[in-house]
C-alpha cells in the first residue's frame, strides 16, 4: 500500500503542482487543505504519512497547525513549504518538530528525496 499524504497551501497552484508530483512517484495524496486549520482538520480525519505544510497561510499559519498536528501526533511527519526569505520561520518550524522543509518553486527531486528520507516509499 502505498504511503498517503496530505498538502496544506492556501494556493492552489502549490497543492496541484505537489499533488502532480508526489502521485507521479508512487504517493497517494490523502486529501488537501487550503488553510492551517483546515489542514490540522484534516490530519487528524484522515492520519495521512506525511503532511507538506505552507509556512505563511490565512485562518491559522503553517507553525501553529505544525503545533497543533505535533500535539494531537508527537510522532507526526510533516515537511515545511517556504517562500525563500523564510529561514527564520524554517529554523523555528524545525525545532518544533519539522522533519524537513522545501523550498517554492519545487523542485520535483527535492520533493520526492524529502519524503521518501521522511517516511520511506
Amino acid at each position: 500500500m502505498s504511503k498517503r499524504v496530505l498538502i496544506v497551501d492556501d494556493a492552489m497552484f502549490i497543492r496541484h503542482t505537489l499533488k502532480r508530483i508526489i502521485s507521479e512517484a508512487g504517493y497517494q495524496v490523502a486529501g488537501e487543505a487550503d488553510n492551517g486549520q483546515a489542514g490540522v482538520e484534516q490530519y487528524k480525519n484522515l492520519k495521512p504519512d506525511a503532511v507538506f505544510l505552507d509556512i505563511t497561510m490565512p485562518v491559522m499559519d503553517g507553525l501553529q497547525a505544525l503545533q497543533e498536528i505535533k500535539t494531537f501526533d508527537p510522532n507526526a511527519v510533516v515537511i515545511m513549504c517556504t517562500a525563500l526569505g523564510q529561514e527564520s520561520m524554517v529554523m523555528e518550524a524545525l525545532k518544533a518538530g519539522a522533519k524537513d522543509y522545501i523550498v517554492k518553486p519545487f523542485q520535483p527531486d527535492r520533493v520526492i528525496n524529502g519524503l521518501a528520507k521522511a517516511i520511506g516509499s
